[in-house]
């Protein structure tokens, strides 16, 4: 395809990636962030690693402004003379990258004109091909070991048998709901067919569905022999009450009978088999009581024949392995991924320790895992390939966004690390960013807690600033070392900025996140109080001019804030959950609520009203809110956003809502740019009123 004169990706030729001198431009060409800036940045994505570990394929991210959309085209680093290459171009999105084995051809799956395909194209350069178009959702592509043919899940969509067009962009006349899991946030409603596994002809096109029953086959993986499938499903009648309760099965990659491996009970994901084929690896704990994201996601291994069940090779790494780190400059991942190692000695994966997210590996013998990376950063995604000598990954940290990097795959430093990629290295150069540093402070009862305090640009510490406080959401999750124009936005607009981790969150450990179990509202709000005294004594902050935001629990904890006390002059809760007992039934998840509080709001009502912040929004509430709501959100349903706004309207308080049509949970990450815009200029024009 030819490039379209709207798309902002170029194609990249520079012998190396650009490298910025902060210090080289004048000041006074440069400008302070704003929130326009957003259309400006691209994201590199994934990543891809060629099996002669000689290139890279990677995909970046762009905004057209124009058409309120985002494209994603594909990208090539050649490793031998460090040059990037851009291979598909216009308004598509790329991605799922796939190598072949003998790295003549990459596939790719892509959204064009509407319509989803995977697709072939020669990393030589040249148009790519189209191999398959279905009406559905496609998985990772997985190349057999010949090349001759590809792998991969995929789920019809409800109109896949529907030849009549008009008639599929129709709504249905009713939907018939039989199960508790029905809908998804950022996807909607679910289809009725389960997710199938499939192969399709590289010569011919010719696609077949190779899988058969009702299971939903999940992190499919084909054996390095091509001879056989694994995938992790529920087997239960009711499958959504024991979603905890997966396990691992195998059918021929010919089609066959589908046989069940003997596993720990447990939920599990990202499947691995050793290169020969007689081990399996996969993430997941055997806690099937867990306080819904507090046991750690571990590597586990087993035989990949079943004879005998799995062990926990990391269980003395009090981390999960996987990337917890949150952001707004892409997606938050909350996922994990395996990889042996050429020699089956060494298992990879990204683990999320202490605000950061770094790569690890583990070996068979159950010692702790070895950290491959060293320095502050967020590890977004890896990839190895061939003989694993080299480890690509997209990495990002408190000054730059999501880039391309490779380093040697054994090597335990940051001393190698070469940057491949300067997607917003000129955007970089025009900013005046303020400064972050990482800060560590003691809360109530001597426990450590860590942050990071954004400053203005320009900084002047003989001024006194107004202050924003940012509580993270989750509650399983944590901030870290990873760019936010958010962050960096408000600092930009004259406001000292201080995110935190309270206990509850991800990076910490076990007991650090299971300590707010049936408790919300307790030691995460004394944590954030200790935030607040901390960032009130700083001797440039104006503690009469502070201000409190965040986003689905961290709007949580600004609902539960305003209504226990009235330091902050001023807060923005977003997104956010207000009343656990309705929340139970509105969210696309909230009928799991139970593992938190030891039961259903009518086997608990006492817990779940003292831990719910509208029993606390009364007369004593001082603080004016502003509530930002997306009307598709089906995490946390704007009827939790209308249940404040009508409370405190009723009792005469200072309340106003902004909602955004047609956007889900994740409008601050990923939602229409131009609502992106929006949203930071009502979060900044509410604070101006009242902490100016």
């Amino acid at each position: 395809m030819t490039p379209k004169a709207k798309t902002k990706s170029k194609a990249r030729t520079a012998a190396k990636a650009p490298k910025v001198s902060r210090k080289s431009s004048a000041m006074k060409s440069k400008h302070t962030l704003t929130a326009e800036d957003l259309y400006d940045f691209s994201i590199v994505a994934e990543a891809a690693i060629s099996p002669d570990e000689k290139r890279v394929a990677y995909t970046v991210e762009t905004i057209n402004a124009e058409h309120k959309r985002y494209f994603t085209c594909i990208h090539i680093h050649d490793l031998e003379n460090q040059s990037c290459r851009q291979y598909t171009f216009g308004e598509v999105n790329d991605r799922n990258l796939s190598w072949s084995p003998d790295g003549k051809t990459l596939a790719f799956v892509s959204t064009r004109d509407k319509k989803t395909a995977i697709y072939l194209i020669s990393p030589d350069g040249g148009s790519e091909r189209k191999l398959l178009e279905l009406d559905g959702s496609f998985g990772q592509l997985q190349w057999f070991p010949d090349g001759k043919r590809l792998l991969f899940s995929f789920t019809k969509s409800d109109s896949f048998d529907e030849k009549d067009e008009k008639k599929k962009k129709e709504a249905p006349l009713f939907r018939h709901v039989t199960r508790f899991f029905y809908r998804l946030d950022g996807a909607g409603y679910l289809p009725n067919s389960p997710t199938g596994v499939w192969t399709v002809n590289t010569a011919d096109s010719s696609a077949k569905q190779i899988s058969r029953g009702k299971l939903n086959h999940e992190a499919v993986t084909l054996s390095p022999d091509g001879k056989k499938v694994y995938f992790i499903a529920c087997d239960k009648k009711d499958v959504d009450r024991y979603s905890a309760f997966s396990d691992i099965f195998v059918f021929p990659a010919s089609g066959g009978k589908i046989k069940k491996l003997k596993s720990p009970v447990g939920p599990k994901m990202a499947l691995a088999l050793s290169p020969d084929g007689k081990t399996l690896a996969f993430l997941g704990h055997d806690d099937i009581d867990d306080g819904w994201g507090v046991t750690n996601t571990h590597i586990w291994l087993m035989p990949s024949a079943g004879s005998t069940t799995a062990k926990n090779i990391i269980a003395k790494f009090d981390r999960h392995a996987t990337d917890q780190t949150i952001g707004d400059i892409g997606d938050a991942s909350f996922s994990g991924a395996l990889k042996f190692s050429a020699d089956g000695k060494r298992i990879y994966f990204v683990g999320s320790d202490t605000g950061n997210t770094h790569l690890f590996y583990a070996t068979r013998s159950g010692d702790m895992p070895t950290r491959v990376t060293e320095k502050p950063m967020h590890i977004k995604a890896f990839s190895l390939n061939g003989k694993t000598r080299t480890a690509a990954v997209v990495m990002s940290n408190l000054k730059n966004t999501p880039e391309l990097y490779t380093l040697p795959a054994q090597y335990h430093g940051d001393e190698n690390i070469q940057r491949c990629t300067g997607v917003n290295a000129d955007t970089l150069a025009k900013i005046n960013l303020g400064r972050t540093t990482e800060k560590w402070f003691k809360s109530f009862d001597g426990t450590r807690i860590q942050g990071w305090l954004t400053l203005p640009p320009n900084f002047n510490a003989n001024k006194r600033y107004p202050a924003i406080l940012n509580v993270h959401g989750g509650p399983r999750a944590q901030y870290g070392n990873t760019f936010f124009h958010e962050m960096n936005y408000l600092a930009a607009k004259g406001y000292v900025v201080f995110y935190t981790n309270p206990r509850g969150g991800n990076g910490r450990g076990e007991t650090f996140a299971a300590a707010i179990c049936g408790g919300w509202g307790d030691l995460d709000y004394k944590d954030v109080m200790a935030a607040t005294d901390y960032l009130s004594d700083l001797k440039f902050v104006n503690q009469n001019k502070l201000g409190i935001t965040g986003g689905s629990y961290g709007g949580y904890m600004t609902n539960w804030v305003i209504g226990h006390n009235n330091r902050f002059k001023a807060a923005v809760t977003q997104r956010s959950v207000v009343d656990l007992f309705s929340f139970v039934g509105s969210s696309d998840i909230g009928f799991e609520l139970y593992r938190e509080f030891d039961g259903q709001p009518w086997e608990n009502p006492e817990n779940y009203r003292k831990c719910s912040p509208i029993t606390y929004l009364g007369k004593n509430v001082k603080t004016p809110v502003l509530i930002i709501h997306s009307e598709q959100d089906l995490r946390c349903h704007i009827e939790q956003a209308e249940q404040m706004f009508v409370k405190l309207k009723w009792l005469g308080k200072t309340v106003e809502m902004v909602r955004f049509p047609e956007e889900p949970h994740g409008l601050s990450r990923h939602g229409r740019p131009d609502r992106r815009v929006a949203r930071l200029h009502w979060i900044s024009k509410w604070f101006d009123k009242y902490l100016k």
